[in-house]
């Protein structure tokens, strides 16, 4: 793909990265066939190929709005997408370096910035993660109604494994 980054995208720190990685993308569209973001919405911009258009229009000096920004949060970061790629794209490397871009840019509202930074401290720590989840199942009555759906009644047991019907062979080739 040809690309012209503006002086200021040459300039950052994995400036040079970025412009290697989008020149390898030919845009034949094999990516958006494993991408679950784009088969699920069905819009372009919601696919890897869409999105490697938005982070090279941002690279080149264009504006950027909360639109753009909304779409590359949209990916998983699940990197099917390089699984299919012919041409080797490093997709998520080029998805860091456009985020990171379109944050600097874009500033977030406080209520955003507070709820992802909390999620960033609670997630990894999987013993004050449960225990905020026993906490709010104490106070589920008070909670907002989007926050209680979400929130487990009851934990279902796991179900018993099947009974071996017979032994297990593997055939080796």
């Amino acid at each position: 793909m040809q690309t012209n980054l503006s002086d200021e995208a040459k300039r950052l720190p994995r400036g040079d990265e970025a412009e290697h990685i989008l020149r390898s993308c030919v845009h034949c569209g094999f990516c958006t066939a494993t991408c679950p973001t784009y088969q699920l919405l069905g819009d372009e911009l919601d696919g890897p190929r869409g999105r490697i258009y938005l982070i090279k229009q941002v690279l080149e000096g264009e504006p950027v709005t909360a639109k753009t920004q909304q779409h590359l949060d949209r990916c998983l970061t699940c990197r099917n997408c390089e699984t299919t790629c012919p041409s080797g794209v490093r997709y998520h490397d080029l998805l860091d370096i456009g985020r990171a871009e379109v944050e600097r840019q874009v500033p977030r509202p406080l209520g955003e910035r507070l709820l992802r930074e909390g999620l960033r401290q609670v997630v990894p720590r999987p013993a004050l993660f449960e225990a905020l989840t026993r906490t709010a199942k104490v106070f589920r009555p008070l909670l907002p109604a989007p926050l209680r759906e979400k929130l487990p009644r009851a934990p279902q047991a796991a179900k018993p494994r099947p009974h071996r019907l017979h032994r297990r062979q593997v055939l080796l080739l």
